[in-house]
């Protein structure tokens, strides 16, 4: 029996151990939360719990990478970790953010998506913008506290988003009972305009909801959660 779990904090919301024993209905091994309020913590529970890998979620997808061992090209090229393989002790990071991300953004996309804006500057919103720059579309970072050339405030983006037909929420915004929301009420979008966000838990944040009720085309992050499922499976030589 092999063991595996997500580390994270809070992971209340978390459907993960969910779809793993729905592509997994017969197998031996375990999924589990463990929420981590200390990610210093986290070698005495791999021991504890012998886990033979793990996915990571907020707040530690870059602060793991201390703790690795090696990472792979990609997760070196983001600078973050959502799934970590234990290789006799040796910890191996990877990122399946981003292309499980690219994977479900690539059918949805028209020749008018040439431009986006991405709410968040955390490990997420990297690989977002990794796999943005493989499809080749020009983006912002939209921060609280903008510090680089290609970040800006939210009041320099609602200025934009008539031109920018893409939208993707890559910040906690609207988890669970949270109603906050990075777009403002108000804010004029059209059909054109797709809205991602890769928040699951609601199936509707009021993120996407704002955008739905004015017709723009909207996507949460579930199915991206499943491909990376799907992705960590792999890797954990589970399929």
């Amino acid at each position: 029996m092999s063991h595996f779990a997500l580390i994270g904090y809070p992971l209340g919301h978390s459907l993960s151990p969910q779809i793993f024993t729905e592509t997994f209905p017969h197998s031996p091994h375990t999924y589990t939360l463990l929420p981590v309020a200390d990610i210093e913590a986290l070698p005495q529970l791999i021991a504890q719990h012998n886990l033979q890998g793990f996915n990571v979620t907020h707040p530690y997808k870059q602060a793991v990478m201390s703790l690795l061992h090696s990472l792979s090209p990609v997760a070196q090229a983001i600078g973050a970790v959502n799934t970590v393989k234990n290789e006799n002790g040796r910890l191996i990071g990877y990122n399946t953010d981003a292309p499980a991300f690219r994977d479900t953004l690539q059918p949805l996309l028209k020749p008018w998506h040439t431009q986006a804006l991405v709410f968040g500057t955390g490990g997420a919103a990297v690989a977002v913008s990794f796999a943005l720059r493989e499809l080749g579309i020009a983006h912002l970072f939209v921060s609280r506290n903008p510090r680089q050339e290609n970040q800006i405030s939210y009041a320099q983006a609602s200025t934009l988003i008539s031109s920018y037909k893409m939208l993707i929420n890559a910040t906690p915004l609207g988890t669970g009972t949270d109603s906050r929301s990075p777009l403002a009420e108000g804010q004029a979008l059209t059909p054109q305009h797709l809205c991602y966000d890769l928040v699951y838990n609601p199936a509707e944040t009021p993120f996407l909801k704002l955008a739905r009720q004015q017709g723009a085309q909207t996507l949460n992050g579930l199915s991206m959660l499943r491909r990376q499922a799907h992705l960590a499976y792999q890797i954990w030589g589970l399929l």
